[in-house]
């Protein structure tokens, strides 16, 4: 059953998301569809930062993500794992949002990448605005608004594992 999984994995920075979806990608041997700005950035070697500001002000940038998720996504059962992927993969049988506050994230984020933590949750705090104004723009998707969700998991206090496990006893209960 869970071989033909289409699992759609969102949550804003910091929640655990692409760490979710590789760890659940990996446990059920299915595909992980996660191309991000990061992978964007990686492949035309533009900086991260710099890209994001781009994306602001011209949309080709998040339609580039969001085509390419879908196309290869599409190709068949898989674990996508992004930022609106309960929102715009249509062909996805259990859509997840991996929620936590601000707080949290932000700290989570300062242990992985370090810096100062004030200017981390202070920078954490921009890119959600800034990705909610980019999102309701371009899309019309409100990402605080996560009713299409089959369900939420708050994060805060779960390790990957035992997320991964919710999502699998979940998956199984919706489609038996």
């Amino acid at each position: 059953m869970l071989s033909n999984a289409r699992i759609a994995i969102s949550g804003k920075s910091g929640c655990g998301n692409s760490t979710v979806s590789r760890l659940l990608a990996n446990k059920l041997g299915l595909p992980l569809i996660n191309y991000t700005f990061h992978s964007i950035a990686e492949e035309l070697s533009i900086d991260f930062d710099e890209l994001c500001r781009l994306a602001e002000t011209d949309s080709k940038w998040d339609r580039m993500v969001d085509e390419k998720q879908i196309q290869l996504a599409n190709q068949g059962p898989c674990v996508l794992g992004s930022r609106l992927a309960i929102w715009i993969w249509r062909d996805a049988n259990l859509r997840i949002f991996l929620d936590a506050p601000l707080e949290i994230r932000a700290s989570r984020i300062h242990q992985r990448e370090g810096g100062d933590l004030d200017q981390v949750y202070e920078k954490t705090k921009l890119r959600d605005q800034r990705d909610h104004d980019r999102y309701l723009r371009l899309y019309g998707i409100n990402n605080d608004d996560f009713s299409i969700a089959d369900f939420v998991i708050d994060t805060s206090h779960l390790t990957p594992e035992q997320i991964i496990q919710i999502i699998i006893d979940k998956y199984i209960a919706k489609n038996s």
